[in-house]
């Protein structure tokens, strides 16, 4: 039996693989959660699966989460202590990092320096800090297991090949909603119209960043660390059907790639059970009743956020840490209507062309340029000044 941490159990990552747990109670036991605000949710989890620790937002939220908690065994925590807390229980093998956004750097790492295998959904740990996060595991041992579609695609796609047989990676990706949308009608999109994604289900942040493909682009990136392959060996393909997830090039020619239906206890199932599989009651993909696949290559004036996460890596040190921060607080800026859906690529831009790039050396360095850009981000933001 594996014993899991879950860090954002309340987000749709978190929430399906409690789905998985659920189906297979003889081989997972959950010994702790963390969530940010949604404490409806958090308590329900912490009746059904009963973990010994839990952490949320703050102290606030955790006296009111245990106010309703009244004669349940679970210790609550908060704030970033409390989150490593969660990701570094000594009863914890399995850490499945799930939290969206910078806030999962520190206790991912944590659980990485103790040496536990982290099924990995959060990109920004290897955005920020990939040197230093792969360093880490050296050190330790710990196994990093990917659960986003693409790089579980990648992962299952290299298994049984040489590395020195590798031509390309190549990530594919939906488009978003506004694939055939015009680009100068983009300016015009509204929140709601960017939260449409034709095929996932994910959270507001990774939805909107579907749509202007930075979440490709912090692919790239992610894949880059996780799997030790150059920048410049790793393109992306439009594949409006999202059926093959991602593949491998191989240089006798060979395209090795991995397909299934749309839905993302696939990939958090491999990577629980690696390196078996598990039964899953879900539709199989009849390969009869598919559209025609097509692939093309992404129109760079529609979607400028994949070559700005191109250049952050080609520029390195401190620039991928500025360039998910700027996004962060761009993307935020967005979902609360300060700034237009085409302002996202320009502040970004604006933010790293500002950034004086810093040899990275410590965790340290990249918490630094991660406030400054942030800081930055806000006050162009506040100033109106995107280009």
């Amino acid at each position: 039996m594996k014993s899991l941490a879950i860090l954002g159990s309340t987000g749709s990552i978190g929430a399906s693989t409690l789905d998985i747990v659920r189906q297979f109670p003889e081989q997972f036991k959950v010994i702790s959660l963390s969530a940010g605000l949604n404490i409806h949710l958090l308590k329900t989890q912490i009746l059904q699966f009963q973990p010994k620790l839990v952490s949320v937002l703050n102290r606030e939220v955790a006296g009111e989460l245990q106010k309703g908690l009244s004669g349940v065994d679970v210790e609550v925590v908060y704030g970033v202590e409390g989150l490593i807390r969660v990701a570094t229980h000594p009863d914890v093998t399995l850490v499945v990092s799930a939290i969206v956004g910078a806030v999962g750097l520190i206790p991912t790492l944590s659980a990485i320096k103790t040496g536990k295998t982290v099924a990995l959904a959060n990109k920004e740990p290897l955005v920020m800090a990939g040197k230093i996060v792969m360093e880490e595991a050296g050190k330790s041992g710990a196994q990093i297991l990917p659960i986003d579609s693409e790089h579980s695609a990648i992962f299952q796609s290299l298994i049984g090949h040489r590395k020195k047989d590798i031509r390309r990676l190549i990530l594919t990706a939906s488009g978003g909603p506004f694939l055939n949308l015009p680009v100068s009608k983009l300016h015009q999109v509204t929140v709601q119209e960017a939260l449409n994604h034709p095929h996932w289900e994910m959270g507001k942040k990774i939805t909107i960043d579907s749509a202007s493909l930075m979440n490709k682009g912090l692919e790239v990136i992610e894949a880059h660390w996780l799997f030790d392959i150059p920048v410049e060996k790793i393109i992306v393909r439009i594949h409006p059907q999202s059926i093959i997830h991602s593949m491998v090039e191989y240089v006798d020619g060979s395209i090795i790639g991995q397909m299934g239906i749309a839905d993302m206890r696939i990939p958090i199932s491999y990577a629980l059970s690696f390196p078996e599989r598990m039964h899953l009651n879900l539709a199989p993909l009849d390969l009869s009743k598919i559209e025609p696949l097509t692939f093309s290559i992404p129109d760079p004036e529609k979607f400028p956020c994949l070559r700005l996460a191109y250049q952050s890596m080609e520029m390195g040190e401190t620039l991928p840490a500025v360039l998910n921060a700027a996004n962060e607080v761009a993307v935020n800026g967005f979902l609360e209507g300060s700034i237009k859906f085409t302002d996202i690529p320009l502040l970004i831009q604006r933010v790293m062309e500002e950034h004086e790039i810093r040899t990275v050396r410590t965790i340290e360095d990249i918490l630094r340029a991660d406030q400054w850009a942030r800081e930055k981000a806000k006050l162009l933001i506040e100033g109106k000044k995107l280009c």
